[in-house]
């Protein structure tokens, strides 16, 4: 099985992104067969309280994160959260993924000079999604009562920074 490449081919931010896909009109779209996102959830946990701190992970740096590194950071953001319950807290993903990427496959090996046109027509396939960051933008945020819930939320947002390809931090503020 071929493995993903590595964020540092598609974190570089473009002048636009790529994500024309027309549903009614299939010859205005540039993309066909756009792959899904492999984001589960953008919002858990309870969103009509009113809160005490709202803690937010912000971007320091202009880049292109996956679809998979931001549902891993999700997954561990969600696993550090558990203790707390899902009654006591509310997790918004921000960053959303439409940016489409594309790969141009390379075969390398005996035989893969007959199978490949090199970079005669290296447009590419798409092969997965990402999310445009900016500076200051906010990736995701918690919303939680308690101050116990504030230093367990900016904990798990340090873990999660792991799962990012780009330098972010973590700010806390008083909502009432």
């Amino acid at each position: 099985m071929v493995h993903i490449r590595p964020a540092r081919c598609y974190r570089k931010v473009k002048k636009r992104a790529y994500c024309r896909t027309a549903k009614r009109v299939a010859r205005k779209s540039y993309i066909k067969g756009v792959p899904g996102t492999k984001v589960a959830r953008y919002d858990m946990g309870v969103a009509n309280i009113k809160y005490k701190y709202r803690v937010d992970l912000i971007a320091d740096e202009t880049k292109l994160i996956r679809h998979n590194a931001l549902e891993a950071m999700r997954v561990s953001v969600v696993r550090e959260m558990t203790p707390l319950g899902t009654e006591n807290h509310h997790f918004q993903l921000r960053a959303v993924p439409h940016h489409v990427m594309r790969e141009n496959a390379m075969i390398s090996g005996a035989g893969a000079d007959r199978m490949q046109t090199g970079m005669k027509h290296s447009f590419g396939r798409p092969i997965g999604k990402a999310a445009r960051v900016n500076i200051k933008k906010i990736i995701a945020s918690i919303s939680v009562e308690s101050d116990k819930g504030k230093e367990m939320a900016r904990k798990a947002f340090k873990k999660a920074t792991h799962k990012l390809p780009l330098k972010t931090h973590v700010e806390v503020k008083e909502l009432r």
